[in-house]
C-alpha cells in the first residue's frame, strides 16, 4: 500500500525548493506542460553515476553544445567523444555512451523508448537508469533508487541492516512511496532531499518535510544511517609510464585496449600494474627517472605510477604507440592519472 500522504508532503516541498540544475525541467515548467528532453535526462544520469553534480555540469555543457541532440552524439567520432569525457571517470560509460547513442538514432528513428522494460535493451543501460530516464523523462511511476534514496530511506523506516546486504529492504521502501502522479517529480524529489537535508553527515531535520514521520529521528540516530559493511583496505599497485617527446615537439601515446581500466582512451606507454611491474619501454632511447611518482586512487586500488622521460630524434620509431603532433595534443584528452604524468614530464621535457 502508498503512503500517499509521505508522497504529497514531498511534492509539496520539492515545488518550493528543487535544485536548479541544466538537465532538469523544473515543477513549475512541468506545470505549464515543458516535457524533458529523454536525450538530456539520459545523458545526465549516465555522467552522474558515481560523480558529483558539481564535477558533471561543465562535461554536461560542453557534450550538448557539441551534440544537442542524440544524433548528433551518434554521428561523432569516438576519438573526440572519449577526449571530451576525459577527467571524469569510469570510461566505460563513455563507450557504452555512443553505443546506446548510436542504437537509438539507428534502431529507434531518433527516440528514446519510453518504458524502463525497452530502455533496459539498450547498450549501457540497467535497471537503476532505465528507471530514472523512464519516471523523470516520461513520468512513469518507476523506483528510482540510489546513494541519497537509500541514505533517505534507511533513516525514514530505521532501516539498520548495513548496506549493500540492504539494497532490497530500501528499494521495496521506496516502491512502497513512490505515487503514480508526478512521478518523476517524485523521483527527483528524493534524490533533492538526500542531496541538501537529508544529508550523510549533520542531516538538517529541522527543514525537512519528513521530520515528524522519520523513525530513526524518533530514535535519535538519523546521523548514523545507513549502516555500511566496512570495505577492504584497497591494495597498492606499481606502475611506470614512459614520456617521450620527439624533437619537432611530437609526443608518443598509446591507446588503450577497449577492455579494461581507461578502455579506449589515449595514454603513455606503460608497464603493467601490479607489484612488481614489468619495465615495458615503447623504443630504445635514454630513459630519464623523475623524482616524483605520479598517484591516483581507482575505485579498487591505488596505483603509484613511476615516470620515465626521454627526447628522441625524428626518425625515432616506436614500437608500440604512435606520435602525436604538439598541434594536436590536447593533455585535456587524457584521463585523469595520464595527466597527472604529463604535469611532472613536461617539465622535464618542454625546458
Amino acid at each position: 500500500m502508498r503512503d500517499t500522504a509521505c508522497a504529497d508532503d514531498l511534492l509539496t516541498w520539492y515545488d518550493k525548493h528543487a535544485r536548479d540544475l541544466p538537465w532538469r525541467v523544473g515543477p513549475a515548467a512541468r506545470a505549464a506542460g515543458i516535457r524533458p528532453d529523454p536525450y538530456r535526462v539520459w545523458l545526465s544520469e549516465v555522467m552522474l553515476q558515481q560523480t558529483t553534480v558539481a564535477a558533471v555540469k561543465p562535461y554536461y555543457d560542453r557534450f550538448t553544445t557539441l551534440w544537442p541532440t542524440v544524433e548528433d552524439l551518434a554521428a561523432a567520432p569516438d576519438d573526440q567523444v572519449m577526449g571530451e569525457w576525459a577527467g571524469l571517470g569510469y570510461y566505460a560509460r563513455a563507450r557504452n555512451l555512443l553505443k546506446c547513442a548510436r542504437a537509438v538514432a539507428r534502431d529507434h528513428g531518433g527516440r528514446f523508448p519510453s518504458t524502463r522494460e525497452a530502455l533496459m535493451e539498450l547498450p549501457g543501460i540497467g535497471s537503476y537508469t532505465g528507471a530514472a530516464v523512464a519516471a523523470i523523462a516520461f513520468d512513469a511511476p518507476e523506483v528510482v533508487v540510489d546513494g541519497n534514496v537509500e541514505r533517505v530511506m534507511a533513516r525514514l523506516h530505521d532501516i539498520r541492516t548495513p548496506l549493500p546486504a540492504a539494497k532490497p529492504e530500501l528499494t521495496e521502501a521506496a516502491a512502497a512511496l513512490t505515487p503514480d502522479s508526478r512521478p518523476g517529480c517524485y523521483a527527483q524529489a528524493v534524490m533533492d532531499l538526500g542531496a541538501t537535508i537529508c544529508t550523510p553527515k549533520s542531516p538538517a531535520c529541522s527543514l525537512c518535510p519528513w521530520m515528524h514521520a522519520c523513525a530513526a529521528r524518533a530514535a535519535g540516530i538519523q546521523a548514523e544511517l545507513p549502516n555500511k559493511t566496512p570495505k577492504k583496505a584497497k591494495p597498492t599497485r606499481l606502475g611506470i609510464a614512459y614520456v617521450a617527446r620527439r624533437a619537432d615537439g611530437a609526443w608518443l601515446l598509446e591507446r588503450r585496449p577497449d577492455r579494461g581500466l581507461l578502455g579506449g582512451m589515449l595514454g603513455w606507454p606503460g608497464s603493467d600494474w601490479s607489484a612488481a611491474p614489468t619495465p615495458a619501454p615503447p623504443l630504445a632511447a635514454e630513459w630519464t627517472e623523475l623524482d616524483e611518482e605520479a598517484r591516483h586512487t581507482f575505485t579498487h586500488f591505488h596505483l603509484r605510477l613511476s615516470v620515465m622521460v626521454a627526447e628522441v630524434p625524428e626518425a625515432a620509431r616506436p614500437d608500440r604507440g604512435t606520435f602525436h603532433p604538439a598541434a594536436a595534443f590536447r593533455p585535456s584528452d587524457l584521463p585523469t592519472v595520464m595527466r597527472k604524468v604529463f604535469d611532472l614530464a613536461r617539465g622535464r621535457l618542454e625546458n
